[in-house]
């Protein structure tokens, strides 16, 4: 495994053995970045959210096929306290003979990252303490480890460099206000578009893997106008 800096702000990439897991999260989005409740208005009202559903009415075979795609290879899930709450309640009252997703979710391992001690009560269900606990079980040889909602454990797994995936379905709809994928505490870096695809409903599917540090550069003059210079200098000052 290669060494990595956690002190620094940057979006790390750690390198991955043959066996060690990879984590794919994937996550429907406004195209604000809002990730709060696409599948109904009772999902999660934290913070007074009131557009939840707003993902129902644009699904269509496409963005199916692409859910299917995420869930085609060995995988167990990786969730945050909230979203496992969201799925304890619903999947295991979900037949599994009628839902291919619920027959999955039943036999699978659940990963709840947190720090409380409340019983998890779906079967297959592992508490994970803390961040480290969740490099070390990416370490181990096993199905990969898909994230569902859990926006707050994404910034966190960024910094660490655990995320290997992203599959994002960004929907043409803006909701202002929301639980983002990309909240505080996210380190810069870049992605590289391996996919992408668009629905007949306008869902643009794509699948994104770290790469690296930002690159920027400069679409300045070299030798810049005396009115630039002190635009520059008035910014120093500014807030």
């Amino acid at each position: 495994m290669k060494k990595i800096d956690i002190a620094g702000s940057k979006l790390l990439h750690r390198e991955r053995t043959d066996l060690s897991r990879r984590i794919i999260g994937a996550a429907f989005l406004s195209l604000d970045g809002v990730m709060q409740a696409p599948g109904g208005p009772e999902e999660d009202t934290t913070g007074g959210f009131t557009q939840g559903g707003w993902l129902t009415t644009l699904f269509d075979e496409a963005l199916g096929g692409q859910v299917d795609s995420v869930f085609s290879d060995p995988f167990d899930l990786l969730l945050g306290r909230r979203t496992y709450e969201i799925f304890a309640a619903h999947w295991p009252f979900i037949d599994p003979e009628q839902d291919a997703i619920a027959a999955k979710f039943a036999g699978i391992s659940k990963y709840v990252l947190t720090s409380s001690e409340a019983l998890l009560e779906w079967q297959g269900s592992h508490r994970l303490p803390d961040i480290d606990a969740v490099a070390a079980l990416k370490d181990e040889s096993g199905p990969n480890l898909v994230i569902q909602g859990s926006s707050t454990l994404y910034p966190q797994l960024l910094r660490r460099g655990l995320i290997d995936r992203l599959v994002l379905m960004v929907a043409p709809l803006v909701l202002g206000d929301g639980k983002r994928l990309f909240g505080e505490g996210t380190p810069p870096g870049m992605f590289r578009v391996i996919e992408h695809r668009l629905s007949a409903g306008g869902i643009a599917m794509s699948t994104l893997v770290p790469a690296g540090e930002v690159e920027t550069g400069s679409f300045a003059m070299d030798d810049p106008s005396e009115q630039e210079l002190a635009r520059r200098e008035k910014m120093k000052t500014e807030r």
